[in-house]
């Protein structure tokens, strides 16, 4: 059986992560692009070096040429500027718009039967030029956004409640920003909801809805938290981890149910905007869509984060995209 490919656009820190997850996690070959002579040779050469360590016999392959991504069945996209301490997501739209549209080109060219996984920011925009630019159905075009939110939610309770954050299960929806909406109704620890536990903690109701909206606060500033440290960059290792899960789904029909950055044609009361809910992911891309009971407050929160899109996906119209 003929091994997947998996092109990685962009040879930066993301790029360079997931290119060693793949390896390692024997999932296909993987070429690796950038613009940058000499960047995604360098990195795949040092990862292949690692492979008798490692244990792995996938080919890597960098590359400036996106001849080389002929035929890929998964494109990964992290091209893009990272942001800066201060800068929000919507701050990187200009720029990232052009980059993207250079890139969704060349996938349209030499890969225009794989499916596409966007990370670049600020995130639904990006994945809505991408599918416009490239005429891809829309099941094959899926944004990385809520498996990392979810992933951060989850740890940020697990260290609250001192439990494995396997057992952790959390979900957030909604766009990649500010505005999204981590669902504390749905949070649980193997099936005991995360509210009930902090209130056995602290013997308070009003003590664990705080610590509860505090959890929610850090999650949304999350990134922001990130490039804060840094100073130099954002965050690589978990926005990696994410979309290499997102990608194995994909590539072993696994059909997980996870919160990714989707076409929405109905669902959740949005139509024609790509946003964050639940889908399961599978050999054809996002194969459904899965509806979650939301009460007033959370439908509210979740019309609010959507708005936010919209007026995002607006402004990158009166740029010309």
């Amino acid at each position: 059986m003929a091994r997947k490919k998996i092109a990685l656009i962009g040879g930066g820190q993301i790029g360079g992560v997931m290119a060693q997850l793949f390896a390692t996690r024997q999932l296909g070959d993987v070429v690796l692009f950038d613009i940058v002579e000499g960047l995604p040779q360098g990195k795949t050469l040092d990862i292949h070096e690692a492979s008798r360590i490692d244990r792995f016999d996938m080919n890597l392959k960098g590359t400036n040429d996106y001849k080389d991504i002929d035929n890929a069945d998964i494109v990964i996209i992290t091209a893009g500027i990272p942001r800066k301490p201060g800068m929000s997501r919507e701050d990187l739209l200009t720029t990232n718009a052009k980059i993207m549209t250079s890139v969704a080109n060349g996938v349209k060219e030499h890969a225009p039967n794989s499916i596409a996984i966007i990370i670049s920011n600020p995130l639904d925009t990006m994945v809505t030029l991408f599918q416009k630019v490239t005429g891809f159905p829309t099941n094959r075009v899926i944004g990385q956004a809520g498996v990392l939110d979810s992933s951060r939610f989850s740890s940020f309770i697990a260290w609250e409640l001192g439990v494995s954050v396997q057992d952790v299960n959390a979900m957030v929806l909604g766009g990649h920003g500010d505005s999204m909406v981590p669902l504390l109704r749905y949070a649980n620890v193997n099936g005991v909801p995360v509210i009930e536990m902090l209130e056995r903690k602290y013997g308070d109701v009003a003590k664990a809805k705080e610590v509860m909206d505090a959890m929610v606060e850090r999650t949304k500033k999350a990134g922001g938290e990130v490039v804060g440290l840094l100073k130099t960059g954002s965050a690589f290792y978990s926005p990696a981890s994410a979309a290499t899960t997102m990608a194995k789904s994909i590539l072993l029909d696994e059909k997980r149910l996870l919160p990714c950055s989707v076409y929405l044609n109905g669902e959740y009361g949005v139509k024609g905007y790509f946003v964050g809910v639940p889908a399961v992911l599978g050999e054809n891309g996002v194969e459904r869509v899965v509806e979650l009971t939301l009460n007033d407050e959370e439908q509210a929160a979740f019309d609010n984060s959507v708005a936010a899109v919209k007026n995002s996906v607006a402004n990158l119209e009166k740029l010309g995209f």
